[in-house]
């Protein structure tokens, strides 16, 4: 995950993007505890919201790249 200079926090699958990242796991079980935790807000330096969260693993789930 990364949360961009402009603030957006999406999927990089490849881990190349500019901006701030947090690495997680590809399985349903640990992006759900993350949501849980809300740890990608405390990683990422910004807050994440209940549907950036259900946005994120739908894209994870589709592996969109950007």
């Amino acid at each position: 995950m990364v949360r961009s200079p402009e603030g957006e926090v999406f999927v990089d699958p490849g881990g190349k993007k500019n901006g701030r990242g947090a690495y997680l796991t590809n399985n349903d079980e640990c992006f759900l505890e993350a949501k849980r935790k809300d740890a990608l807000s405390r990683h990422l330096n910004i807050k994440v919201t209940e549907e950036d969260y259900d946005r994120l693993l739908e894209e994870r789930r589709k592996g969109i790249k950007r």
